[in-house]
């Protein structure tokens, strides 16, 4: 009988440690997410995330099924995370490729890229035109602004009524962690026609971004750098990439 409670005691003493750890790790994992420039900034805090010994459960409602895929894919990146479960419902408050929804897709963009303000960016869509109003630091950060959002599906043309206001004092742009970077950095490149097929491994650490894959050109693979650059938080790319014959 002794061997028995000495054997239940062994036991017991060996799990708790464990399920300290898994403890640690699922808050870990919690907190990180939430903590993150995709989930704060992008998805504005709509995603709920629990974890459990790595499987991580996702909730909640988002406006668009790119931001659901974008919830997943940041957690994925997170250490830790064995499974994710993405239980969020999509619920637009607009019909897809209407004025309402093209604004939404442009806001979107400019959360995402490098070298322009969303907050000081203020976006109305008519009939499919968009007006770019608000202000930026320079001729090249307005110019940008519409750039990108000629970029977004179903625009037809944009207005661009930015006006640029130097600033005051020095500029400080918001931190954007690893698991948003490399997130972004991926759809991004599954986004765009020319890069959508290649196969690439994004990661990234203290923002400095390395991809990996095949290449069907030189071209390509400079566009794979070209769109990670674009990808804000991002300060180098390296594309360790190989061409193609």
């Amino acid at each position: 009988m002794k061997s028995y409670t000495r054997l239940a005691l062994l036991l017991t003493a060996t799990s708790l440690p464990l399920a300290l750890f898994a403890s640690s790790t699922d808050s870990k994992i919690e907190d990180a997410a939430n903590a993150s420039y995709n989930y704060r900034t992008v998805l504005e805090g709509r995603v709920s995330v629990k974890s459990n010994d790595g499987v991580v459960t996702l909730t909640g409602t988002v406006l668009d099924k790119d931001d659901k895929a974008l919830a997943e894919d940041t957690v994925e990146n997170l250490p830790g995370v064995v499974k994710v479960d993405n239980e969020i419902e999509v619920k637009a408050p607009a019909p897809e490729h209407s004025d309402e929804w093209i604004a939404l897709k442009v806001r979107g963009e400019l959360l995402v890229k490098a070298n322009v303000s969303a907050t000081s960016t203020k976006v109305a869509v008519k009939d499919g035109v968009v007006i770019l109003s608000g202000t930026a630091v320079n001729d090249a950060q307005k110019d940008l602004t519409e750039i990108y959002a000629k970029q977004v599906d179903h625009v037809k043309s944009v207005r661009n009524e930015i006006i640029v206001v130097a600033p005051t004092g020095p500029t400080v742009g918001e931190v954007v962690d690893d698991a948003s970077i490399t997130s972004q950095v991926k759809f991004a490149l599954l986004s765009n026609g020319a890069t959508s097929a290649v196969a690439t491994k994004v990661t990234t650490v203290e923002a400095v971004v390395n991809i990996s894959g095949v290449a069907d050109s030189d071209a390509q693979k400079a566009l794979v750098t070209k769109l990670a650059q674009d990808t804000r938080g991002v300060k180098t790319v390296v594309n360790d990439m190989t061409v193609k014959g």
